[in-house]
């Protein structure tokens, strides 16, 4: 981790000290609001709400990423997550973690049935017969029977014949939903025309100092779900500590972090915030009981840098 990583983890972890309370406490709501905003399950678990993908599969609007999170204590951190009421997990072939991520899903005690995982399939696994090889190790590797959803990781080698794979895959009801990942627009139509499925995910690179407006306008005429892999920047440029983020959360005593997850919630995106600390993955579950006004989205989005903040993904 470099120094201004470092740095916005600790911003992040001094704020989360300062509204602990009201970061782990529940929400109490009314049916008329049951719609917007998530409801606490008897068992105190958050229930969170779904979209639904262009093939009538339901997906968790917030979930649980999983980059770097591995071994033992990868595994109890997944745990930890569907505990608190996370659905959603996100890992992948090149994370290097499927293991760690089945393991910490039998050590849950879950329903595989209540869960939606999402996988993805590496640029070196690209073409039709080597993404069926790629998906069936990831399958084994996590001990399931099949996938909510598979992605095409990066738009690199032979995408047209992964997406067959995935195809035939999607038809034998291994895979519940397919889709793509870092696809730019000119990408994604692509796509399109030379297939008779439609993705019903592309997840990329979004957040308040990325929000790619047109990709968002293309992704919503087509139909697909826009899904941000780091809704926080990873903390880059101090986003943790960003004033007019701060100056919003101040108003509904939330963090920054939870501001920008609220920001993505109202937008309709899917996010995936990764933690290893029970403290953070509970607060960004607790982003339900606010709801940010006109001004505070225009005010986000003046922050839109309109570049990409992770240079080395270009």
């Amino acid at each position: 981790m470099d120094q201004n990583n470092q740095k916005a983890v600790i911003n992040r972890r001094e704020f989360l000290e300062q509204s602990a309370r009201l970061a782990a406490s529940a929400a109490v709501l009314s049916l008329s609001t049951s719609k917007l905003l998530a409801i606490p399950s008897k068992t105190g678990k958050a229930i969170v709400p779904h979209v639904t993908l262009n093939n009538g599969v339901k997906m968790p609007i917030v979930g649980s990423g999983t980059l770097s999170i591995n071994g033992p204590t990868g595994e109890k951190c997944i745990a930890d997550a569907i505990s608190l009421g996370f659905r959603l997990l996100d890992t992948a072939t090149v994370y290097g973690n499927e293991e760690a991520v089945g393991a910490g899903i039998r050590l849950s005690g879950i329903d595989r049935k209540e869960l939606f995982v999402t996988s993805k399939v590496w640029v070196e696994d690209s073409g039709y017969e080597r993404a069926k090889k790629a998906f069936e190790t990831s399958l084994n590797k996590l001990g399931l029977d099949y996938l909510d959803l598979y992605l095409i990781h990066r738009p690199r080698g032979d995408v047209q014949g992964s997406w067959k794979a995935m195809e035939d895959l999607y038809r034998e009801g291994k895979i519940k939903a397919i889709g793509v990942s870092n696809f730019s627009a000119e990408q994604l139509n692509d796509l399109i025309r030379n297939n008779k499925i439609k993705p019903a995910v592309n997840q990329i690179e979004t957040h308040a100092y990325f929000q790619q407006p047109e990709m968002y306008k293309v992704i919503k005429k087509h139909g697909i779900q826009m899904e941000a892999w780091s809704p926080f920047a990873q903390g880059r440029n101090e986003l943790f500590t960003n004033p007019t983020l701060a100056a919003i959360g101040k108003k509904y005593n939330k963090s920054t972090a939870q501001v920008s997850l609220r920001w993505h919630y109202q937008r309709g995106i899917v996010t995936i915030p990764r933690s290893s600390q029970v403290a953070h993955m509970k607060e960004n579950l607790n982003i339900f009981d606010f709801k940010l006004s006109r001004a505070d989205m225009k005010a986000i989005a003046k922050l839109d840098k309109n570049i990409t903040q992770f240079p080395e993904w270009e």
